[in-house]
């Protein structure tokens, strides 16, 4: 039970991979390292799928590739309408982000939404892209007065959850992702063999996608409630 305690404490630690001497030294973590490979993976794989493209005489993989980014795109434009349709490449970016990331521990690296410090940013880049779709919408004026809806009664408890929202969305993130590791060391545990790769298939796979799609879903419910017609 020790070991399991002290592997838990280094999982939360932030591990520095190398640091870069400008400014003092700028600390280079293990998450950021991790997310840098991620987005190369994306750059690479958007390459790849792209670079073939016809406008004639579609090939079966362009049709299915079509077909799943239009799937994604409806999804959201269904949330959101048409006035939030330009913020839906961001979501979508966000989205394969974070699947990429919870599901990257299977191939033995840290996932970086298990990185708190990950998650906060996250989680605050979402509250700002919500906030900033009001002022778009309704002016600095008719954001502020929204603050008011629907009765100037709740006006604190409507500016509480402009902070509560972010802390709600990065906890719950981080959350389930610290949750799926200390379930997989306790089976670890239990049974070294054999079942710890079924389970890891599911909490790295399956429920790495499930927190994706709950934190653009969120953040894209948030954001249609600041840019719809008062």
């Amino acid at each position: 039970m020790d070991e399991f305690v002290e592997e838990l404490m280094a999982q939360l630690n932030c591990e520095t991979v190398f640091t870069i001497p400008i400014f003092g030294g700028i600390k280079i973590y293990e998450s950021i390292v991790v997310t840098w490979i991620i987005m190369a993976i994306l750059v690479l794989i958007s390459i790849l799928v792209t670079r073939n493209l016809k406008v004639e005489n579609p090939g079966k993989g362009q049709l299915l590739l079509e077909s799943c980014v239009e799937g994604i795109y409806n999804f959201f434009l269904d949330i959101l309408g048409n006035k939030g349709k330009r913020y839906i490449p961001y979501l979508i970016t966000v989205a394969l982000y974070i699947g990429l990331s919870n599901m990257i521990g299977i191939f033995g690296f840290k996932p970086p939404t298990k990185d708190i410090n990950v998650t906060i940013a996250l989680a605050l880049m979402s509250i700002v892209l919500i906030e900033a779709s009001g002022i778009k919408q309704r002016g600095v004026k008719g954001w502020l007065k929204s603050y008011k809806e629907p009765t100037a009664l709740i006006t604190p408890i409507n500016i509480m959850e402009v902070f509560i929202r972010p802390l709600s969305l990065c906890m719950r993130l981080f959350g389930n992702i610290l949750g799926a590791f200390v379930i997989m060391e306790l089976i670890k545990l239990l049974i070294p063999v054999g079942l710890p790769v079924v389970f890891s298939l599911y909490f790295d796979f399956f429920d790495g996608l499930i927190q994706a799609y709950v934190f653009v879903f969120l953040t894209s419910l948030f954001m249609s409630e600041k840019i719809e017609e008062e």
